[in-house]
């Protein structure tokens, strides 16, 4: 996947988050390509401005759409199937799900917004979708693409080490994972369960399932009004002591 990041603070990118752990290792394998394009290379005055005064009043500034949209159009036309996200606490709220639809272009162009955001301009121009990481307001786009990549990548075939890994992950089918455990088989009077040493696959996968619908159940229920469950978890579930049509226990 071809990832195309457009900034006015390149830097950001350019040392460490993207240079360590599983995502350094993918790009170093070429199973990602990232290319960071300074919005400011696009302004057309001395100065450089990618930002002036919102027209109407009001506080802060506004990012201007000249410099957007000439970075947006400089980006080779090759890659295969792309999407131009914005970045913005206005968009469509990130999840794993949107991860997936995302990890199945060949070619992600994310826009980092900075200031009160960008012209409306930019986004009826050259903006397929827009994006939120969440209800709150960070100084600009940069770490929420951050988010973005890492969350995309770990879904590109080949970027883990066993792929099995992205699938099993949270959220995958609307629930939190279950837990997990690794030796030492007591840790300060604390036990591995039983059933994970058992050697029964059958009893272990059931353990995991019903644990996993306790803990969203507990943490998060609000998922699973949008869960994918069938009879069999919704008894657990009962068994357990929860309503699911409630999303709360009884």
């Amino acid at each position: 996947m071809k990832i195309d990041i457009l900034t006015i603070f390149p830097e950001i990118f350019q040392s460490g988050y993207l240079q360590t752990g599983i995502l350094g290792k993918a790009i170093q394998r070429n199973l990602i390509n990232i290319n960071v394009v300074n919005i400011r290379d696009f302004a057309d005055d001395p100065h450089r401005s990618t930002d002036d005064r919102p027209y109407g009043g009001g506080e802060g500034m506004v990012m201007k759409p000249e410099p957007v949209v000439k970075a947006v159009e400089s980006l080779d036309k090759g890659g295969g199937k792309s999407i131009k996200v914005l970045m913005s606490p206005q968009g469509e709220k990130f999840d794993q799900a949107l991860a997936w639809q995302l990890a199945k272009y060949d070619r992600l162009v994310l826009i980092c917004g900075r200031y009160e955001g960008v012209d409306e301009r930019v986004k009826e121009l050259c903006v397929d979708k827009e994006i939120s990481i969440g209800d709150y307001v960070l100084s600009g786009g940069e770490l929420a693409a951050l988010v973005v990549i890492d969350a995309v990548a770990r879904l590109i075939p080949g970027v883990l080490g066993n792929y099995d890994s992205a699938v099993e992950d949270s959220f995958k089918d609307g629930l939190l994972e279950h837990p997990h455990y690794t030796r030492p088989r007591v840790f300060r009077g604390k036990s591995v369960p039983d059933v994970l040493l058992s050697g029964d696959h059958e009893k272990i996968r059931l353990w995991r399932r019903k644990e996993a619908l306790r803990r969203t159940a507990l943490r998060r229920p609000d998922l699973l009004a949008r869960a994918r469950l069938d009879e069999k978890d919704r008894k657990m579930l009962k068994d357990l002591g929860f309503e699911v049509n409630l999303g709360g226990k009884n």
